[in-house]
């Protein structure tokens, strides 16, 4: 058998969110053909390793080359010398493009490198940066290829970043389906219990400033019906959704569990799965509740007015503020259990035939080995 990729995973952070998600799915599958090296660009949000399975050969980096900080010859040297013991290299998001700077800069002995761009963090969401639109345009002649889940990633990719199509990989998130046949736990969710004749809103999602959940929070404590908030996740936004359910007066109605694994266990024992971000391209979250028979209330953003059914398509509010997304989830929660339910088998049908993983799957494989030039080693 031959000896197994030593693959380096450059992440802006490792909190679990849909890059990670999808990175940890692929590092598990590919099982004993692949070592890992995790490095996060936020040190200690690594949460992410918590959904890596057991026997996945893998490392949190100690130490390793700082991913942020000025322009600096000198660290890009450093990075580009931390890259060299790996056979491939894989970038994701802003927070690790120096990763692609330092093999742009220091190209002799470099692994390929391919960057994953899966979206923007709230400092970006109401606009590019410029300086950052032109450094990505330096940087990125360097990777082999560059990934984006969403249409609206592409054209960004091609029109801002002046990348080459031929450079240009548009693999959307895929989940495993089937996994959502199964009745969900109903104990899944620690401290939850479904009370009768309320509706139950649920949000998967990293608690970070641009998921803009307290903004969730304010738009379900508008809604007329009696509902249930349920967030499933952690990050750093957590005292600030506390503190926006204590001014809404709803602290008994909304409850944060925490990060939780398998959302397949537990996503069916929502009514609707809500999303406030306000940037977000080919969310898993919106894939993973279309899979468990949801509807979905959102913004339109990315690409989530084309992800969902036609059915689903009233109930995704055209303006990303949380007044609309109140009326997004006012007309839902006012439909009847029946209507929901249809609404859902609507989602889940095209969640099946369209999104799921094994097609991702057999992209990024692809992807990967050509990268390298070592077809049927991730396989």
């Amino acid at each position: 058998m031959p000896p197994p990729v030593n693959i380096l995973h450059l992440h802006s952070s490792f909190s679990l969110g849909g890059k990670e998600a999808r990175a940890v799915r692929l590092m598990n599958l590919f099982g004993d053909r692949a070592r890992h090296t995790i490095v996060s660009g936020v040190p200690d949000q690594i949460s992410a390793q918590d959904a890596i399975a057991d026997g996945i050969q893998y490392e949190i980096a100690q130490n390793p080359p700082p991913l942020t900080g000025r322009p600096s010859v000198g660290r890009y040297e450093t990075i580009a010398r931390y890259m060299r013991r790996f056979d491939l290299v894989l970038t994701y998001n802003w927070g690790a493009i120096d990763g692609v700077m330092a093999r742009r800069a220091f190209p002799k002995g470099a692994p390929p490198v391919i960057h994953h761009e899966d979206g923007f963090n709230a400092d970006e969401a109401d606009g590019l940066k410029i300086e950052r639109n032109i450094y990505r345009r330096i940087a990125l002649p360097a990777a082999h290829a560059l990934v984006v889940p969403s249409k609206t990633l592409e054209t960004i990719a091609l029109q801002a970043w002046k990348q080459p199509p031929a450079r240009l990989r548009r693999i959307v998130n895929g989940i495993a389906t089937s996994w959502y046949d199964a009745k969900p736990d109903p104990k899944a969710i620690p401290g939850f219990r479904r009370r009768s004749g309320e509706v139950v809103i649920g949000a998967v999602a990293g608690l970070r400033a641009v998921k803009d959940l307290p903004a969730l929070v304010r738009a379900a404590g508008g809604v007329s019906a009696r509902v249930r908030l349920v967030i499933v996740g952690e990050g750093p936004e957590r005292e600030h959704i506390l503190d926006a359910a204590e001014a809404m007066g709803m602290e008994d109605r909304v409850h944060l569990p925490g990060f939780l694994p398998d959302p397949h266990r537990y996503l069916g024992l929502f009514d609707i799965l809500a999303l406030s971000s306000k940037s977000e391209q080919f969310p898993i979250s919106v894939v993973e509740g279309m899979a468990a028979g949801l509807a979905i209330a959102a913004p339109q953003v990315g690409d989530i007015l084309e992800m969902v059914s036609d059915e689903n398509r009233p109930f995704i509010a055209v303006k990303a503020n949380e007044v609309a997304l109140r009326d997004s989830l006012q007309a839902l929660a006012g439909c009847t259990p029946a209507q929901r339910a249809y609404v859902g088998a609507k989602n889940r049908a095209r969640a099946i035939a369209e999104y799921d993983e094994s097609v991702m799957i057999d992209q990024y494989v692809t992807l990967y080995e050509a990268a390298m030039s070592r077809p049927g080693s991730l396989r």
